[in-house]
């Protein structure tokens, strides 16, 4: 898992509209990166929900929410007209940028082992670099907390 402090691994992935997004063209802005499982799921629904309606709080502190999961491009589509999202989601079926954030992990369900995606979010700062990391995410209440963790980011 990546830490405080470590530069953010260059990434280069297509988003819901088969346009890709790269890290470097994202220099000069805050970056709040979460990864999640799945799209329309309860908690993944919550949170990507919750995080369109804090957009223009996060746009004001020059801060771009991106979404990364597993879900093909098709499926990031769906989910957003769906549930009227107003994010960019990434799509990473190949888990390469999951592996090199490390919240690509084993997991454990009903005593099956299987590899996932630990919910976690990163904020990064406009040099690329991570200023805060949150674990092993609970949905409820997260969106605030990152809210709150980048202004006083922006204040330091």
């Amino acid at each position: 898992m990546l830490k405080i402090d470590d530069k953010a691994p260059a990434f280069c992935l297509p988003n819901q509209d088969d346009i890709e997004i790269c890290l470097r063209d994202l220099k000069g802005k805050w970056i709040v990166l979460y990864f999640y499982p799945k799209d329309n799921t309860p908690g993944c629904t919550t949170e990507a929900c919750e995080f369109t309606e804090a957009a223009p709080d996060f746009s004001e502190l020059d801060a771009i929410i991106i979404g990364v999961s597993a879900d093909s491009t098709k499926k990031h589509r769906d989910f957003i007209e769906k549930k009227e999202l107003g994010i960019t989601l990434l799509s990473d079926e190949e888990t390469t940028m999951m592996q090199e954030y490390g919240v690509w992990q084993q997991k454990t369900n009903f005593g099956k082992e299987y590899m996932g995606i630990v919910r976690t979010t990163f904020i990064i700062d406009p040099e690329g670099v991570i200023k805060a990391v949150f674990e092993k995410v609970r949905v409820k209440e997260h969106v605030a907390k990152v809210k709150l963790e980048l202004q006083g980011l922006q204040k330091a």
